[in-house]
């Protein structure tokens, strides 16, 4: 899909927002900073890569709210490995304060579909892969709509709908919804683990 107009508008947006909100945010991220380190140890910074915008590969960052793995005490599991405090960073969306860098940077957008794993590139169906037509998002409209509530199909449909209808409105909407969300505590994990389960492929 070819660039709106919108999208080098949304990018300066991107920036700016980011890295007001970078600032203002930063004492509270010590605190969040100190707290992991204190509670889960080293390190304090979750890093993976990610595909981005055409499937580009970036390394995505997030506060850590696991412990590390651990099978001679049982850490194995996302279930055993999550903490109390990884809770509530990921309950209160606090966890992903380290992202606004991924922005600034300009591997990720503040809106648009939430960047996946990378195994996850060979599973998805031609239109489902759509969803990478723009640059990834801190929140997008599925989060909005249900964050990981919903099933694997019903979020990357409405990832390759806000890649059709993208604009200032939509994004403003996403934003003010996904705040919403985030104080109700709302759909922060699927019925069957404490996260989002594994996507295993679409059948074509």
């Amino acid at each position: 899909m070819s660039e709106l107009p919108y999208d080098r508008f949304k990018r300066v947006l991107d920036v700016v927002i980011a890295a007001v909100c970078g600032l203002a945010t930063a004492p509270l991220q010590l605190v969040v900073a100190a707290l992991v380190r204190l509670r889960l140890g080293s390190p304090v910074l979750f890093r993976q890569e990610r595909p981005g915008k055409d499937e580009r590969v970036f390394e995505l960052l997030k506060f850590r709210t696991m412990l590390v793995p651990d099978p001679e005490h049982g850490l194995v599991d996302d279930v055993d490995r999550m903490t109390r405090l990884g809770t509530f960073l990921r309950a209160t969306s606090l966890d992903e304060l380290p992202t606004l860098w991924n922005v600034i940077k300009g591997d990720m957008s503040l809106v648009g579909p939430r960047p996946l794993l990378l195994q996850y590139l060979e599973r998805y169906s031609p239109e489902q892969r759509r969803r990478h037509e723009v640059r990834p998002g801190v929140t997008g409209l599925a989060q909005a709509s249900g964050r990981n509530a919903l099933s694997w199909p019903a979020k990357f449909a409405l990832d390759v709908q806000y890649v059709d209808s993208r604009s200032l409105a939509l994004d403003a909407k996403i934003i003010w919804a996904t705040i919403g969300k985030v104080l109700r505590r709302e759909g922060i994990s699927d019925a069957s683990t404490v996260t989002m389960s594994e996507f295993s492929g679409t059948e074509r």
